[in-house]
C-alpha cells in the first residue's frame, strides 16, 4: 500500500513517515498543498494522509479539488483545530476521517487500516492464490495452516504481486508502490526480496518457481572449441557402438608394418 503524507511540519511527518513505513507501507511526504496536489494528481495513492494548516494551498482546498476532479482516494485530515465546524468543514469537503492533534500514534495507524479496510469493502480482504493466504489487516501470511513470517516490506511485496494474479508485473511498478517515492538505490533489491519469498512460502513446501521442469536439467553448454574437436580427430578414436574410446595396443619393438599387410 502506497501513502501520502502532506504536512508541513517536518518532524511530524518524518516520524508519521518512519511509523508507517515499519509497518510496511511505502510513504512519500509534501510539506505544502500544491506539492501535495501535484504528487496525488500524478502518482498512485491508497491513501492520503492531508493536514489542514498548509502553505501554498490550505487543506480544505486541496481536498475539494480532488473530489472535484473524480479522486475517491480516502483522506484522512489532520489538524490542530478541535471545533466542531472545523470537523464538520473537512468532512463536507470529501474527508474520510479526522483526528485532531495531538493524537496518538496507534490511534492513527487503527484509522489508516480502518479508512483501507473501507475501501475495499464489498471484497473478499484476504487473498488466495492456491494453498496460500494472504490478510492485508491481519498481517498474516499462511500456506494451508502453517503460519510463514514475513517482514514488512516482504509482505508488501507478496500483497502487491498476489493482488495481481496472472499478470505480468515489472520492477518499476513493484518499486513505484511499495518503496517510496525518493527511493533511488539499485532496483535489483526486487530479486533480493523475490527470491527471500521463494525460500519462504515455496521451498519448504516443496513448491517450485514457475519454468520450472521438475526432472530435467539443462543441456551443457560446450565451447566452439569443444564441438570441433568432437567432429574431428578425437571422433575417430571412439568406438563405433558409442562404448567409448578404443584402446589401441602399444607398438612391439623391433617390428614394422607394412603397407597392405
Amino acid at each position: 500500500m502506497r501513502l501520502l503524507i502532506v504536512e508541513d511540519e517536518k518532524r511530524l511527518a518524518t516520524t508519521l513517515a518512519k511509523g508507517l513505513a515499519a509497518e510496511g507501507f511505502a510513504v512519500d511526504v509534501a510539506h505544502d498543498g500544491r506539492e501535495g496536489l501535484h504528487l496525488a494528481t500524478t502518482q498512485g495513492y491508497d491513501l492520503l494522509v492531508l493536514d489542514i494548516m498548509l502553505p501554498g494551498m490550505n487543506g480544505y482546498r486541496l481536498c475539494g479539488t480532488l473530489r472535484a476532479a473524480g479522486d475517491e482516494t480516502p483522506i484522512l485530515m489532520l489538524t490542530a483545530k478541535d471545533g466542531e465546524y472545523d470537523e464538520a468543514e473537512g468532512l463536507d469537503t470529501g474527508a474520510d476521517d479526522y483526528l485532531t492533534k495531538p493524537f496518538s500514534y496507534v490511534v492513527l495507524l487503527a484509522r489508516v487500516r480502518a479508512l483501507l479496510r473501507r475501501r475495499t469493502r464489498g471484497g473478499s480482504p484476504v487473498l488466495r492464490l492456491g494453498d496460500l493466504t494472504l490478510d492485508p489487516n491481519g498481517r498474516r501470511c499462511a500456506r494451508g495452516e502453517e503460519d510463514i513470517m514475513l517482514t514488512a516490506k516482504e509482505f508488501a511485496v507478496l500483497e502487491y504481486l498476489a493482488s495481481r494474479p496472472g499478470q505480468v508485473v515489472s520492477k518499476a511498478e513493484i518499486l513505484e508502490h511499495v518503496w517510496d517515492f525518493a527511493y533511488d538505490g539499485d532496483p535489483n533489491i526486487i530479486e533480493v526480496y523475490i527470491s527471500a519469498l521463494r525460500r519462504k512460502i515455496d521451498a519448504p513446501f516443496g513448491r517450485r518457481s514457475p519454468g520450472h521442469r521438475p526432472g530435467r536439467r539443462p543441456p551443457a553448454r560446450r565451447s566452439h572449441r569443444g564441438r570441433r574437436r568432437g567432429r574431428g580427430r578425437r571422433a575417430l578414436h571412439r568406438h563405433p557402438a558409442g562404448r567409448g574410446p578404443i584402446h589401441r595396443p602399444p607398438p612391439v619393438a623391433g617390428v614394422r608394418r607394412r603397407c597392405g599387410s
